[in-house]
């Protein structure tokens, strides 16, 4: 069984001291959950006084939202892998569609920037998916086949204990539509079969898949009733403390 993963993305929002009281909130609300991974994604600024903040029996992770494919240097306004783990962070998120479609990150960077990050301890959160022309036309395999394969090249298959997919269809991110169940179930079971191609189905059958994508408290039990959704990476609803701990707790029964 993979253990699921609820991973709140808080995007850029939040003052330290907000992101303080949420994050302490999240921990609160985690105090009975069983069986389930929790993560929370604040911004830059905020990462070590949440650290502090969280407790330190882990119950709640602390990812970045980013970071750099170098450790140091004239670098200016980037983040090296190390500085987030110096700051308390476990893991961290690449390959946003945020990142790629605003910054123009290509597949490139976001692998260079995976071996980075795993290089320097930290796990990671690589994100993939298709825009709605994209999967309009036809090309979503594709896009998800190249998206995937870049972004784990070189990787092994020890490596991959340390990764996390998260499926995010752009046209889904901040926009009230949400993939159905059927939809994001096809592609997460499509992606779950090229990993098991290019390392093996062992691998595969390991690593967890999260959908993001406008997920919600009311849209949440369809998405993890499927059987290759393993967890969610949750946006706006994770800035609201009542309703990321009603997505954490999930519910897959009929």
């Amino acid at each position: 069984m993979r253990t699921p993963i609820i991973a709140g993305n808080w995007k850029m929002h939040k003052t330290i001291n907000e992101a303080v009281e949420l994050a302490s909130s999240v921990s609160d609300a985690t105090a009975v959950l069983d069986g389930v991974e929790v993560i929370i994604a604040p911004p830059f600024t905020a990462l070590s006084r949440v650290a502090e903040a969280l407790p330190a029996d882990g119950r709640v992770q602390l990812a970045a939202q980013n970071c750099y494919c170098e450790g140091q240097g004239a670098y200016t306004g980037e983040v090296a892998p190390a500085m987030l783990v110096d700051a308390g962070c476990s893991h961290v998120i690449l390959g946003h569609s945020e990142r790629r479609q605003l910054f123009g990150e290509s597949n490139e960077l976001i692998n260079r920037k995976t071996h980075a990050a795993l290089d320097a301890g930290l796990r990671v959160i690589l994100c993939i998916g298709e825009t709605l022309d994209e999967r309009e036309s036809g090309r979503m395999f594709e896009v998800l086949k190249d998206q995937t394969a870049e972004g784990l090249k070189g990787l092994t298959p020890e490596q991959m204990d340390q990764v996390v997919i998260a499926y995010e269809p752009v046209w889904a991110i901040g926009t009230g539509r949400t993939a159905s169940a059927d939809q994001a179930e096809e592609a997460h079971s499509f992606v779950r079969g090229l990993i098991a191609g290019l390392f093996d189905k062992p691998v595969s059958e390991k690593v967890r898949i999260l959908y993001g994508g406008s997920v919600k408290p009311d849209n949440v039990d369809g998405l993890m009733a499927q059987q290759n959704v393993d967890g969610a990476l949750v946006g706006g609803a994770s800035l609201k403390a009542d309703d990321f701990a009603r997505i954490m707790n999930f519910s897959v029964e009929a």
